[in-house]
């Protein structure tokens, strides 16, 4: 039996019937599409002139950037942990 949930999201006014896996899968989606939504319509104002698909690669892009930001300081967090680990480890080994 399949916990797979048939949703739609509505971007830029455009309805995509989707699938997800899990509720909160299906709720990432969701908060994700507003966010789409909500940066599209900044652009939107800020480029009335642009087209729609170049307003939606401006969010694609500024999206991407955020997430590559984040996982640069994920994995700096990372290092300094297991970092920390083996100092912590070393450590205890010398008492």
């Amino acid at each position: 039996m399949s916990t797979e949930q048939s949703i739609t999201i509505v971007i830029a006014g455009t309805q995509y019937p989707l699938k997800a896996a899990t509720p909160e899968i299906e709720r990432m989606m969701r908060i994700a599409a507003e966010t789409v939504n909500t940066k599209l319509a900044a652009y939107d104002a800020k480029y009335p002139s642009k087209s729609t698909a170049d307003k939606l690669a401006f969010v694609a892009l500024n999206e991407t950037v955020s997430r590559l930001v984040c996982q640069k300081k994920y994995d700096e967090a990372e290092f300094e942990a297991k970092k920390l680990l083996e100092e912590v480890e070393t450590y205890l080994n010398n008492i």
